[in-house]
């Protein structure tokens, strides 16, 4: 049986997520497999950080596209698209974050969430 062809949904959309970041130049990308993880919220948490209002909206926007172009699948809810310090896109079994990089330091996710499987993801130059 080939692994790839049956990839959980969740994963799926994840490395669709990680897409979208990495078509504006989010850097510091991490997925956090939460599956095993127990009250976890999510299949996956896929973080990224961007240097300004500018990129974080053009990342927000690219992971939206990819997702609707390959999966057409709509974000449940998105927050902080205002304050542009941390930008969420839920889309239920996967949460994308987007972090300015003091709020990601600030918040640390990765840290809270401690328990989870994290996968670090090459910067694309």
């Amino acid at each position: 049986m080939d692994v790839n062809n049956n990839q959980a949904p969740s994963k799926k959309l994840s490395d669709i997520v990680v897409k979208g970041m990495q078509e504006k130049k989010a850097s510091d990308i991490v997925i956090m497999d939460l599956r095993e993880v127990k009250n976890a919220v999510a299949d996956f948490f896929v973080i990224c950080s961007g240097n300004s209002d500018t990129q974080l909206d053009a990342i927000a926007s690219s992971i939206d596209e990819q997702v609707s172009k390959e999966l057409s699948q709509n974000p449940w809810h998105q927050e902080g698209k205002n304050n542009k310090e941390w930008m969420l896109i839920d889309y239920v079994d996967v949460v994308a974050h987007i972090f300015n990089k003091e709020k990601r330091k600030f918040y640390s996710l990765e840290d809270l969430w401690g328990d989870a499987k994290i996968v670090e993801i090459e910067n694309v130059a």
